[in-house]
């Protein structure tokens, strides 16, 4: 089976375009009947159909598009990001209309004033906020080591990506109150995937997480329009509030919006991130040794390699590990015919893993991205953050506030984990499905 071509795609003079080919709809079945979950479906599809397929989770549904080979990715988020557009974020119930799931000329409006907060001079007012909540971290590591405590890895990189953004955003630390409320976050985005459309009202537990979000958010909103600054300075927030002098279009809401939108996006992905590094890391001390051997602490050397230990996880468990698109013209992507109102799932966490880009694509070996030649060349093959317009605008924030954390805390001592979590868990993100117990020392 296959999806249908078009009657008329737009396309140079050429071969006639060739149908998607489809995944067998009862393999499909079969697979999800044996417990596999979306992951499992898109690996059988690449397996089968290679960079380009198709596949049905509804028999009577229209067929989605999987997109992992290089040339497809690039030309669906890059080149012609047009014609695949972005439709509702299954966490929109939560961010609103936020950078995230907004589209079309408000995104446009909302992405042009937050990338100047991220990127070159925005970026540097940040440096010693992200520094002093790795500091704080440290101490907290060293106190761990000192009394032998148990302590969750994952945990602790929640507080400090957490803190990290709160910082950022409002000038002010973390507090443990504000702390507790906003754990409320991760608990939401744990149970958004699994609930149907349209049922979150009814979940009390999700909508009594995001009303307490909201509490936080609004607080933090109006001290921001009284002028308040923490003792870092105005933050992100500020920045937001004013606009709304010459943007009637930042309301609260909208500002309560980017400000759920940040916290999610801004502490989620990146204690995922550090969480499976440290993972990593126990089944391979080997690289955490070669990083420390790079080259004397604050060293260029030695920075070098903690962002290679960071692009390995990266490439292993991506942040957005599938891109949902909407396709809203007919086009000929690789050679075949992708039909106006196609679904594709674009996905990095297949593209990461294929062979034919990333050889032993499963070894976790983070010299890919310090030796010459050894990572592809081709701007698709590596997306962990995504490619093109609607790429992560955090990126640079991400790696910086990861690097500053372990180039504090990898020269301490290991953890030592107690039980290691045996699942990977596929939703909004590809995070450990468990705790990570560890002592220090």
């Amino acid at each position: 089976m296959a999806v249908p071509a078009p009657p008329g795609p737009r396309q140079a003079p050429g071969p006639e375009p060739r149908p998607v080919p489809e995944l067998d709809p009862a393999r499909v079945a079969r697979r999800l009947a044996d417990g596999g979950g979306l992951v499992d479906v898109l690996t059988e599809v690449r397996a089968e159909t290679g960079g380009l397929g198709a596949f049905r989770l509804d028999p009577a549904a229209p067929p989605t598009v999987l997109v992992t080979g290089p040339d497809a990715v690039q030309h669906v988020l890059a080149r012609h990001p047009e014609g695949y557009v972005k439709r509702s974020h299954r966490a929109r119930v939560l961010i609103g209309d936020g950078v995230l799931s907004a589209t079309g000329e408000a995104w446009r409006r909302q992405r042009k004033l937050l990338q100047s907060q991220f990127t070159g001079p925005g970026m540097r007012r940040y440096e010693e906020r992200i520094t002093a909540a790795a500091r704080v971290t440290a101490a907290r590591w060293a106190e761990h080591a000192r009394t032998g405590r148990v302590f969750d890895v994952g945990e602790e990189m929640r507080r400090f990506a957490l803190d990290t953004i709160w910082r950022a955003l409002t000038g002010h630390p973390l507090d443990a109150e504000t702390e507790r409320e906003l754990a409320t976050v991760a608990e939401v985005m744990t149970a958004l995937p699994s609930l149907p459309a349209g049922t979150v009202a009814a979940h009390g537990a999700v909508a009594g997480g995001i009303a307490r979000i909201d509490a936080v958010a609004d607080r933090a909103v109006a001290v921001a329009r009284d002028g308040g600054a923490g003792p870092d300075g105005p933050g992100l927030l500020r920045v937001l509030v004013e606009a709304s002098a010459t943007r009637p279009e930042y309301t609260d809401r909208l500002i309560r919006d980017e400000l759920v939108t940040l916290l999610m996006a801004g502490h989620e992905t990146t204690a995922t991130t550090l969480t499976w590094l440290y993972l990593l890391l126990d089944r391979h001390p080997e690289a955490r040794e070669q990083a420390l051997a790079a080259g004397p602490e604050g060293s260029k050397e030695r920075h070098r390699a903690l962002q290679a230990l960071l692009h390995e996880t990266l490439r292993l468990y991506p942040s957005a590990w599938i891109l949902p698109r909407h396709a809203v013209e007919d086009d000929v992507l690789d050679g075949h015919a992708i039909p106006a109102g196609t679904d594709l799932i674009v996905c990095p966490h297949l593209t990461h893993r294929d062979p034919g880009l990333w050889p032993d694509p499963e070894r976790f070996d983070p010299t890919r991205f310090t030796t010459p030649g050894r990572r592809p060349a081709h701007p698709g093959a590596y997306l962990p953050f995504g490619i093109g317009p609607r790429a992560c605008l955090g990126l640079q924030f991400a790696l910086r506030e990861s690097t500053t954390l372990l180039a504090h805390l990898l020269p301490g001592p290991a953890p030592r984990f107690h039980s290691l979590p045996d699942r990977t868990s596929y939703g909004i993100t590809v995070r450990p499905d468990g705790p990570a117990p560890a002592t220090l020392g």
